[in-house]
């Protein structure tokens, strides 16, 4: 009974409010009277699983109250202060020293929140922010994991707190954090690491530039070299922020050694994963830095062991062609894809051939006639079938994208193979060829 009168209380608190307004709130009302001593007692319960719903109830308290505190009378608004700086807060507080990690989890995850509803209460969010630092440095993993998640939303805040330099002088809550950021890049847990590293760059925002690279950018060059893939990975894929606001020249040199890192990763996945944020990475860091540092890694991938990776990497060329146009992709795409096409692998051989009708289906029509469609004509003579009917194939899709000239070259090459041995490579040329010649009566 008692768990579910904590789990409901915030929602009675919010009913009450809203039926009664400010005359619920004032000394004597039915929430100084009544729900604040049900609060106050559920949240010393001996059972955890009652004061875990602390948090919850006292961010409802600053949701509700804070804003009739501004409108209130002296009188009023001095009763309600008190109420929340006497009664409310200081079991909120008093969570991060819970001896239950649930109850310090649950706060932790909800920190956030509560500092955004006592944002605009004075004094408030200066005792909350040392509360969640001890959260930060919690015993526990899965504790400091949710405070993390948490600190750029934290550090949104505008309200100045004191300095931990000097105790004279106040700062943003984003300074001051930065201690606690930096000491996280070494903690003992992965999880907490790469949950760091997926927020970490959203404080590069609220420092600005000159903060951001005195302040955060050795932290995060810490977590770009860090042994866990899952750590590099979460931050490279949060790059943008950080980019917008110190550009990337800085990163440029920490940043290719850990892309290299991961697309060598022994987990599949990984891989993927980083083949997946390349074209993101690739508009954010502009052309130069691609053709100079992840075109020949773009291509490379195509050789992967793994055929979803290779399958990836067809498309993410694909997708940098779009980016960057057909010029760009005939000087830093083709040549070492050409390479790929004389591999003794046929499995390489097989996965550049697709990456080229990729390709070509980006491309305007004379780019695809006149510099991708002969590499895949010159797949028609391929020893292995697999190859020769995955060429009939590929040009079913670059067939649109070509000249009339060029799709008389396709249609010669769909009847040659037409009358290939291998009855799978006359399959599918006729399956193209007959889509072919249908498209071309439609039309």
């Amino acid at each position: 009974v008692r768990r579910v009168a904590a789990q409901n209380l915030s929602l009675l608190f919010r009913g009450v409010v809203s039926a009664y307004g400010l005359e619920a709130l004032k000394d004597g009302g039915v929430v100084p009277s009544v729900i604040v001593p049900l609060y106050e007692e559920l949240a010393t319960n001996e059972q955890d699983s009652i004061r875990l719903h602390t948090s919850e109830s006292c961010v409802a308290f600053g949701r509700e109250t804070v804003p009739f505190i501004a409108s209130a009378s002296e009188e009023d608004r001095e009763g309600m202060s008190i109420m929340l700086k006497e009664r409310i807060l200081p079991l909120l507080i008093a969570t991060v020293d819970d001896r239950s990690w649930r109850v310090r989890w649950t706060a932790a995850s909800k920190f956030a929140e509560a500092v955004a509803a006592y944002e605009d209460f004075d004094g408030a969010v200066q005792a909350l922010i040392p509360a969640y630092e001890k959260l930060l440095q919690d015993p526990e993993a899965e504790v400091r994991t949710a405070a993390v998640f948490n600190v750029a939303a934290v550090a949104q805040c505008k309200a100045h707190v004191p300095s931990l330099e000097e105790s004279d002088q106040v700062c943003s809550i984003a300074e001051r954090l930065i201690k606690c950021v930096t000491a996280l890049t070494d903690d003992d847990s992965e999880h907490v690491r790469a949950a760091l590293a997926a927020v970490a760059t959203g404080l590069a925002p609220l420092l600005g530039k000159e903060d951001t690279i005195s302040l955060l950018l050795p932290p995060l060059l810490l977590l770009l070299r860090d042994s866990a893939s899952e750590v590099r990975l979460n931050l490279i894929s949060t790059l943008s922020s950080l980019n917008e606001v110190i550009g990337v020249n800085l990163l440029s040199q920490s940043l290719l050694p850990a892309i290299l890192d991961l697309a060598e990763d022994s987990k599949w996945r990984i891989r993927g994963v980083i083949i997946q944020h390349i074209p993101p990475l690739a508009k954010e860091f502009g052309q130069a830095f691609v053709s100079e540092k992840l075109a020949p890694l773009c291509v490379r991938l195509l050789e992967d062991d793994i055929s979803s990776i290779r399958q990836a990497a067809a498309s993410n060329l694909a997708e940098l062609t779009s980016l960057f146009g057909a010029d760009w992709a005939a000087a830093h795409l083709l040549p070492p894809l050409e390479k790929v096409l004389k591999d003794p692998s046929y499995l390489r051989r097989l996965t550049a051939i697709q990456a080229c009708a990729a390709i070509a289906s980006v491309m305007d029509t004379d780019a695809a006639s006149r510099i991708v469609l002969p590499l895949i004509l010159d797949g028609a003579q391929d020893y292995v079938p697999n190859i020769r009917f995955n060429v009939a194939k590929a040009l079913s899709v670059v067939a649109p994208k070509c000249t009339r000239a060029a799709c008389a070259d396709i249609i010669s090459t769909l009847q040659t193979l037409v009358e290939d041995s291998d009855r799978d490579v006359r399959y599918f040329a006729k399956q193209s060829l007959d889509s072919l010649q249908t498209d071309k009566v439609r039309h």
